[in-house]
């Protein structure tokens, strides 16, 4: 009979430690949808600061206008 309640704590303790790969499981595709929305959120910050720097530098005046570009 000894084995069968051997078999009994094996078969506990791994049905415990499913639950605890489950719980950091969650935890884990929870950090994921975070970043992945954090990471949404910079690449849209991203692409605005571009399109900012972009308008400023088309408001500049040209190198050959300024003078600048001469040797």
């Amino acid at each position: 009979m000894s084995s069968i309640s051997d078999l009994i704590e094996r078969v506990e303790r791994l049905l415990l430690r499913h639950e605890e790969v489950q719980r950091t499981n969650e935890l884990l595709l929870q950090q994921v949808h975070a970043l992945t929305t954090e990471r949404d959120s910079l690449r849209s910050r991203l692409a605005a600061a571009r399109s900012r720097v972009d308008a400023l530098l088309e408001r500049l005046p040209a190198e050959s206008e300024t003078g600048k570009g001469e040797a």
